[in-house]
């Protein structure tokens, strides 16, 4: 009797172990190359993702555009293995032109919009109208913006369509591979543009506001799965989480707007 419960105890013991290595054996570990607009959101979701699924995020960040070798771009373009990529949607766009992202694993996530932030305790000048941003631009000693989408957008529309290109031409500076805040909290420029998502969670900075409707690009932030992604099914479930209604919850808090819902 001793040596049958002994045995059953070793089948328990040893069916436990084949369970937890089949466990282990079935989790994946997902590349993952995000913008800075999705980073705060990733960042609070991704340990509870790793929680539920028992897969393990490793996450690199970049931007959409540009010319850095962080760009999203560019990790493809030099064969870097990535299975999800979280970036502006006409830049994931053209991706899926280049073969290079599976246009059905496609999802929108949230929306974003762009804000002014300057140093803490400066002067926070009126941006409310398009009339006040413009001559906020014209009286800025210096002006910081990204070289992602937003300061894409800024150097090479908003100001023309305000019609300071030429004023603010030789104070404007994009800014590669560092956050607009960061500069800005240095006092290296006196005002700075970015995604509002990228500004708050930047210490040493103030929000002055985001550009006034008129003024004001609403950006799309997507995530997909890369065709040469080595776990495209869990890259896949991944997406799904992110693009989820418990996950639209903390996305807004990151200050951006959930897809699907109202302004996105």
């Amino acid at each position: 009797m001793k040596r049958l419960t002994c045995t059953r105890r070793f089948l328990h013991a040893l069916l436990g172990a084949l369970v937890l290595a089949s466990q282990v054996a079935s989790a994946a570990q997902i590349q993952v190359v995000s913008s800075g607009g999705f980073a705060a959101a990733l960042r609070l979701l991704g340990p509870g993702y790793e929680r539920s699924s028992g897969n393990t995020l490793v996450v690199a960040w970049g931007p959409s555009m540009g010319q850095t070798p962080e760009a999203i771009p560019n990790r493809l373009k030099r064969g870097e293995p990535v299975d999800v990529v979280v970036m502006v949607d006409p830049a994931l766009d053209a991706l899926i032109k280049e073969g290079k992202i599976a246009p059905a694993s496609k999802k929108g996530l949230a929306c974003s919009r762009i804000a002014m932030a300057v140093r803490a305790g400066a002067v926070k000048p009126d941006i409310s109208t398009v009339d006040a941003l413009r001559k906020t631009l014209l009286g800025a000693r210096s002006i910081a913006y990204s070289d992602s989408a937003s300061g894409v957008y800024l150097s090479t529309v908003l100001f023309a369509q305000l019609g300071i290109a030429e004023q603010v031409k030789d104070k404007g500076r994009m800014i590669p591979g560092e956050p607009v805040g960061q500069v800005v909290a240095r006092g290296e420029a006196q005002i700075g543009f970015q995604q509002l998502s990228e500004l708050l969670p930047i210490p040493g900075i103030e929000i002055v506001g985001l550009l006034p409707d008129g003024a004001q690009k609403v950006t799309l932030f997507s995530a997909a799965v890369a065709t040469d992604s080595r776990a495209p099914q869990a890259a896949a479930e991944l997406i799904e989480f992110l693009a989820s209604a418990s996950a639209a919850v903390v996305i807004r808090q990151t200050g951006l707007e959930p897809y699907g819902q109202a302004g996105c």
